[in-house]
């Protein structure tokens, strides 16, 4: 008994914290803010928002990390589609997602 107390006790431990790590041919990314504002400059309401499916690439599996002709890699700027996004209940904004590299359609490069 004392093994299933210590198991249920480790969800109390202050020093650890939960990461998400993706599996298979996947990425993690944290999808950028919503648009509230036009280009024009005109501000939206705020039930109203222009949606983005661009955003940062947080984590890449081991399997994409080493296959070389996959140019994705951590903190990379990435036009996905949202299609195909698992949604991770992870944080209070709901901006992370599990996304399959193929639904990765493109990645933004500085020249």
């Amino acid at each position: 008994m004392a093994e299933f107390d210590d198991l249920n006790n480790m969800d109390d431990a202050s020093d650890s914290f939960e990461t998400v790590e993706p599996i298979g041919m996947r990425v993690v990314i944290r999808k950028d803010e919503d648009k509230k504002e036009t280009k024009g400059g005109i501000q939206l309401p705020d039930n109203i928002e222009i949606p983005t499916i661009t955003g940062r690439i947080v984590s890449v599996s081991a399997e994409v990390e080493i296959t070389a002709e996959l140019p994705l890699k951590q903190y990379d700027k990435v036009l996905f589609n949202p299609k195909g996004a698992i949604p991770v209940d992870f944080e209070g904004d709901n901006r992370l997602f599990v996304v399959d590299v193929e639904n990765v359609v493109a990645v933004f490069r500085k020249t």
